[in-house]
């Protein structure tokens, strides 16, 4: 449905971003995460149309965006992350206009504008509030608002900047199960910074940094990749002067352990964790057998989203200030004045001195 091939953006002298490829296909619910700053609202705002590429190619529903551009947006629902609302209007007066605005009475597969305003209505739930003033609305509701705007005229994709940004908790829950019943039939393409906001709603998740993809995979595929299973939570019943935290702490193989909390009397919970390609369970219950200590409960618990967030985001940053110093080298290297072959004449006529053979410069 979106092919994205070597996309680059330049603002001035600053790459927003560089050189990244990533197909979504029909029915995917693809979300886009990374810091602010690292290009996702410049990314989605190339792929709408809203902004132009420096270079790339970018193709939606089978149509190239800059060949066809008609096409290619036509088939796209976008929710900017400040919804597109005029205040001032009522729900029902804004729709209408943007149903108008999107040409939906010529096309032959959307029903008429009472019908299908009434039906977008009723898929966001925002029947009861189709009267009002769109200013007099709360957040979420204007958020409900914005995404009826993007499904009028039924596209087959949609794609949603930041869409829970502002909103409370429980309306952050309800336009979560909004966007999942959303995606049952469309493609959605959505943003967020919110670690947990995209581990509930998306399938795959693509993490960008300062321009660059760092990482594009299923999102169950995440702590796999990473190393799960690294990281246990362990409950154990062992006496109150053990010191549980400094023995299990200190055997081999063990990266980090914490205490977490005493949640039963007599017990202690902690989560321990394991150096890479290192199963540490059978050392574990050993010890603690030897000692006379009952494992109570032991839960694989791998690496949460966010753990894999900063890993990702740290080595990238890491990557890229080595880059960085390696062009300044080289940089510096070029401009060093080449005193080689000066040298060399001298060495011929007994000039140079045993020293100076080892000034860098011979």
């Amino acid at each position: 449905m979106i092919t994205v091939s070597g996309l680059t953006k330049r603002y001035g002298n600053k790459i927003a971003v560089n050189n990244i490829s990533f197909t979504i296909n029909q029915g995917d619910i693809v979300g886009i995460l990374g810091p602010n700053g690292a290009g996702k609202t410049t990314t989605m705002n190339m792929i709408t149309g809203y902004i132009s590429s420096h270079a790339g190619k970018i193709s939606v529903d089978g149509h190239d965006l800059l060949e066809e551009p008609s096409k290619a947006k036509a088939s796209i629902g976008y929710l900017p992350e400040i919804p597109p609302l005029y205040h001032d209007m009522t729900v029902r007066e804004y729709l209408s206009f943007v149903y108008d605005l999107k040409g939906c009475s010529k096309k032959e597969n959307i029903k008429k504008k009472k019908e299908h305003l009434a039906e977008v209505c009723e898929v966001v739930k925002i029947t009861g509030v189709y009267n009002r003033l769109i200013k007099n609305l709360s957040k979420g509701y204007k958020q409900r608002v914005g995404l009826a705007q993007a499904l009028i005229g039924d596209p087959p994709i949609l794609i949603l900047d930041e869409p829970t940004a502002g909103l409370d908790p429980k309306e952050i829950v309800e336009i979560r199960n909004l966007i999942k019943r959303l995606g049952s039939r469309r493609t959605v393409l959505l943003s967020s910074h919110i670690l947990s906001e995209v581990q509930a709603i998306c399938e795959r998740i693509i993490i960008m940094n300062e321009g660059f993809i760092v990482m594009d995979a299923l999102a169950d595929d995440l702590t796999m990749r990473m190393g799960a299973n690294s990281r246990y939570g362990v409950r154990l019943a062992a006496p109150e002067d053990a010191d549980v935290i400094g023995v299990l702490g200190a055997l081999p193989g063990v990266a980090k352990i914490e205490y977490v909390g005493s949640f039963e009397k007599g017990t202690i919970d902690f989560i321990i964790e394991a150096e890479k390609k290192t199963d540490i369970r059978r050392l574990l219950f050993e010890e603690c057998a030897k000692r006379n200590w009952y494992i109570l409960m032991i839960t694989p618990l791998g690496m949460s989203l966010e753990d894999i967030f900063i890993q990702l985001v740290s080595q990238n940053d890491e990557q890229r200030a080595l880059e960085a110093k390696n062009r300044e080298k080289d940089k510096n290297a070029k401009s060093a004045p080449d005193n080689s072959a000066e040298t060399e004449k001298k060495e011929k006529n007994g000039e140079v001195k045993d020293g100076d053979k080892n000034d860098g410069n011979y």
